[in-house]
């Protein structure tokens, strides 16, 4: 080893050059498979997260449509309105005998009153 640069050197030197070359060019192709999938991974992830979205924005409409159908027919909401109905009913009914009362203190014989005139 003299310092002096053989054919053999030369070769070993270009093989090297051209496997490294070689080598950054599969790297290369490949970094870009490797992208173009990752790529398509995340596309696919975004679709995933929108659609669980959407499902949890709609499990969350459904349960509070629930509740709120739940809550009208609770018992003790149907407990207070069968109150109110019997209530009601039974005003009807005082109402109704306070009417017939009325009609016929109308309809019977009507009795004169003082203030009232006299037809000529």
């Amino acid at each position: 080893m003299d310092g002096t640069v053989d054919i053999r050197m030369v070769m070993t030197i270009a093989g090297m050059v051209a496997s490294m070359a070689g080598a950054a060019a599969v790297a290369k192709s490949q970094i870009k498979q490797i992208t173009s999938k990752l790529e398509d991974v995340e596309d696919r992830l975004r679709e995933m997260a929108r659609r669980q979205d959407k499902l949890f924005t709609l499990t969350e409409t459904q349960e509070q449509r629930l509740a709120v159908l739940s809550k009208l027919n609770s018992p003790e909401v149907l407990r207070v309105e069968h109150m109110q109905l019997a209530r009601m009913i039974e005003q009807i009914s005082v109402l109704q005998g306070q009417m017939q009362h009325m009609e016929g203190i109308h309809n019977s014989r009507h009795i004169p009153v003082a203030s009232e005139r006299k037809a000529d």
